[in-house]
């Protein structure tokens, strides 16, 4: 009699009575395997997170910059969002409502993508990136602060020749009590060559308060103002070209300013800089260059003038007020003076100061001056006019 081998119909008693024997070696392999895969998707996560970390941080450097050097972000957002939601005419609007919101144009020209982003992350994400960018912004402010410090002594030493010379690692010994820094942060209206004066300042005297309701010595040309047209000569003087020129060209760039060279060895370095992308070398660009700055703007001139005055002065560490002098309405008075112009004649003064920065930093160039008449009546644009004027006229004749 054949034996035959029927399946046992019973059902199994548990799980394991299914599982086809694996090696304790086999399994643990496997474990191992899909360990690694998670880790390698958390830290491929990670690195990710790291990377537009480091972007906000690097794309958040020229806030503080081109934008608002005391404004968060938060308040320009907000300004924009209040007007989103509001008819208020712009009549009723204040002026730090205006500079609020050309402080958020300005950011969304600086960043384009900023505003479509913002609105379209997750309110933790969201609120992360402005984390980073206010950090970004915060260090180049600090970097910039650092840089001036031993660049200002030297430019100082080296036009007024001060006896003992500006330390460029101390700064208690600048500010009033130097006479040289003293002289450029004089305010306009009082005579620093008059012992009186540079006494009643230096202990403060009624009469002699310094305050950011007084233009500085060191925003004028030759840093001397003609008290019946205080607008003359202001934002023109050679140290505060300096000081923007170090900051957002380069330190050696601002050499060339005492020579009136008009911005032309950035032209050069500008030129050199792109054959030496073609020809694969390592260029190292500056400033203006990372941030797309292609012309000098108000809030840059307010930003480099309270760097400056920060610079000349004998505080320690940064911060908005020194004695009786506040940076935040010295920076508004600034900004003011050039986005705020009031009237006709006064916009186009501003106007032509800011294509005069432009043209000291950038170059030589005024292309972008050129009026359409202007263009229109060039030789190239006569003569397109011309032919075609000859066509039609060659037409209308057949």
């Amino acid at each position: 009699m054949s034996e035959t081998m029927d399946a046992d119909p019973r059902p199994p008693t548990s799980s394991q009575s299914l599982a086809v024997a694996t090696s304790d070696h086999a399994l643990q392999k496997r474990k191992i395997a899909t360990l690694e895969e998670r880790l390698q998707e958390l830290e491929s996560g990670q690195a990710v997170k790291q990377r537009e970390s480091n972007y906000f941080m690097s794309k958040g450097r020229g806030i503080r910059r081109i934008v608002a050097l005391f404004d968060n972000i938060e308040e320009l957002i907000a300004e924009n969002d209040r007007r989103c939601e509001s008819d208020e005419p712009d009549e009723n609007l204040t002026i730090d409502q205006h500079r609020l919101q050309s402080g958020y144009i300005a950011l969304n020209h600086a960043l384009p993508w900023f505003h479509q982003k913002a609105s379209e992350m997750e309110y933790d994400d969201y609120v992360q990136m402005l984390k980073k960018l206010r950090q970004g912004a915060d260090g180049a402010r600090g970097d910039d602060t650092s840089k001036l410090k031993n660049l200002v002594a030297d430019w100082v030493n080296r036009e007024f020749k001060p006896d003992p010379p500006v330390d460029p690692n101390d700064k208690n010994c600048r500010g009033f009590v130097n006479d040289a820094c003293g002289r450029l942060l004089c305010p306009t209206e009082l005579d620093w060559t008059d012992a009186i004066v540079r006494t009643g300042i230096r202990d403060r005297a009624d009469g002699f308060t310094v305050t950011e309701m007084s233009w500085p010595a060191f925003l004028y040309d030759k840093y001397k103002a003609d008290q019946d047209n205080l607008e003359e000569g202001l934002f023109k003087s050679t140290i505060l070209l300096q000081a923007f020129k170090a900051i957002f060209t380069s330190p050696s760039s601002a050499k060339e300013v005492a020579c009136d060279g008009d911005g032309a060895n950035i032209i050069e370095n500008n030129r050199r800089a792109r054959r030496d992308v073609y020809s694969g070398k390592k260029v190292k660009t500056h400033v203006a260059q990372i941030i797309k700055m292609h012309r000098v703007t108000p809030r840059s001139i307010a930003y480099a003038a309270c760097q400056l005055r920060f610079a000349l002065s004998s505080v320690t560490s940064w911060r908005s007020v020194d004695g009786d002098f506040d940076y935040i309405p010295f920076w508004q008075n600034i900004v003011d003076f050039f986005e705020q112009a009031p009237g006709r004649v006064a916009r186009q003064k501003v106007t032509q100061l800011l294509a005069w920065w432009t043209r000291k930093v950038f170059g030589t160039s005024r292309r972008a001056e050129i009026s359409d008449g202007a263009k229109a009546r060039m030789s190239v644009n006569a003569l397109a006019r011309q032919r075609a004027q000859m066509d039609d006229a060659t037409f209308d004749s057949e």
